[in-house]
């Protein structure tokens, strides 16, 4: 038992952060006893994939410790973001190309349900609903890749980005003109990927990137501008 919970760990069915069902009904549910059940929670929370308290049993954040050490580092970094961004190219073109050539029909129907969710939030204007259906549809396409290693990667980037890590997300989606590229950029990867076109799943998501790089970087320069011209009006300050 303790073999079947760390296999549907790795391949993302079971993740980071998610409280598993009562030990009772989770028995029942598995068919195996209790003692058996939980011979296997200490197994694994022996090798880091669980842990237990008093509000349930978790799939444990197993690469939190690694990656929040280097968030402190990176944020608000201009360089630490160019390097981000190129990454992330490498990484989405591959997971969009995969997706469009392996995705199930219930990844192809998550996908789906995503863009729809996307699509309401954008009609409602509400560019936080907006941002996280941004990052659930990325982090889609990467179970739909079905790299196990590619998943885990970018699901702990993702929640980084989530805390705006490497640029200020609400800053992106206020921008005059942004919501309405990104969310039709988004779609194109969608698309693609439920039609199983791997070459136009891998060029949408390789415009995507480049995109809202080119952006990001318009927004830090005018930031870079405002600041300046700030330092300007208020120069009377360290004058005699």
């Amino acid at each position: 038992m303790a073999a079947h919970i760390e296999k549907l760990i790795l391949e993302g069915v079971l993740r980071p952060g998610e409280r598993l069902a009562p030990e009772r009904e989770l028995a029942e549910k598995l068919q195996i006893s209790r003692p058996s059940l939980r011979e296997a929670f200490e197994i694994l929370e022996g090798r880091g994939l669980l842990v237990s308290g008093r509000s349930g049993t978790f799939v444990a954040q197993f690469l939190t410790p690694l990656f929040q050490p280097l968030a402190t580092l990176l944020h608000d970094k201009p360089r630490v973001t160019a390097d981000y961004f190129e990454f992330r190219r490498i990484q989405e073109v591959n997971a969009a190309r995969f997706a469009a050539m392996r995705a199930t029909d219930l990844d192809r129907k998550a996908i789906q349900q995503c863009m729809e969710r996307m699509q309401k939030a954008h009609r409602l204007e509400d560019p936080t609903q907006e941002g996280d259906a941004d990052v659930d549809l990325h982090l889609l396409v990467y179970e739909a890749s079905h790299n196990v290693v590619l998943l885990h990667i970018m699901r702990a980037l993702a929640n980084l980005l989530r805390n705006d890590i490497f640029y200020n997300r609400a800053q992106l989606y206020l921008r005059e003109g942004v919501r309405n590229q990104l969310l039709e950029q988004h779609l194109a990867i969608a698309r693609a990927v439920i039609a199983g076109n791997a070459k136009d799943a891998e060029a949408a998501a390789a415009q995507h990137i480049r995109f809202t790089f080119e952006t990001v970087e318009e927004i830090r320069r005018d930031s870079l501008r405002l600041e300046t011209s700030l330092s300007r009006v208020n120069r009377s300050d360290f004058l005699a």
